[in-house]
Order: structure tokens, then sequence, then C-alpha cells
């Protein structure tokens, strides 16, 4: 389970189940265990900076580079 944080402030916007190796590009909104973010239309923003840290595509959030920090362990399949 990997928890997602704002770059900017420190905040905690996710906690997300990422299964596989590689970066965090997106984020499947099933695998979201609980979601602390902001929505203002399609774009997904911290709820205490307000910094933008992805955009809402449907099914999935696509992460803004260099917006959001992560920790924590992934599961390999």
């Amino acid at each position: 389970m990997l928890t997602i944080r704002c770059a900017k402030c420190g905040r905690k916007l996710f906690r997300y189940l990422k299964i596989g190796k590689g970066e965090l590009h997106i984020c499947i909104k099933s695998r979201i265990e609980k979601d602390f973010t902001v929505r203002d239309g399609k774009f997904v923003k911290c709820p205490r900076c307000g910094s933008v840290v992805g955009v809402d595509i449907g099914v999935y959030i696509k992460m803004k580079k260099g917006r959001f920090v992560s920790s924590g362990t992934k599961v390999n399949k």
C-alpha cells in the first residue's frame, strides 16, 4: 500500500494499492483505498495548498510528475 503525498506541502492525498514495478504514472480509481483530494472539474487538487496533482480521465487519474511523492510498499505480481 502506497501513501501518496503532495510534494509542495506534504499533505496526504491517497492510500493506493500499487501493483507491479515502475513509477506511478496513473492511479486506477478502484485501487484507491482512501481519497483526501479535492476535485475542481477534471483537476485533482491538494486540499491544503491547491496544487494540481493529477487529471481525472474517467477510470483513472493521470498523475502529474513532480507534484507528488509516494512512500510504502508495492505489490509485485
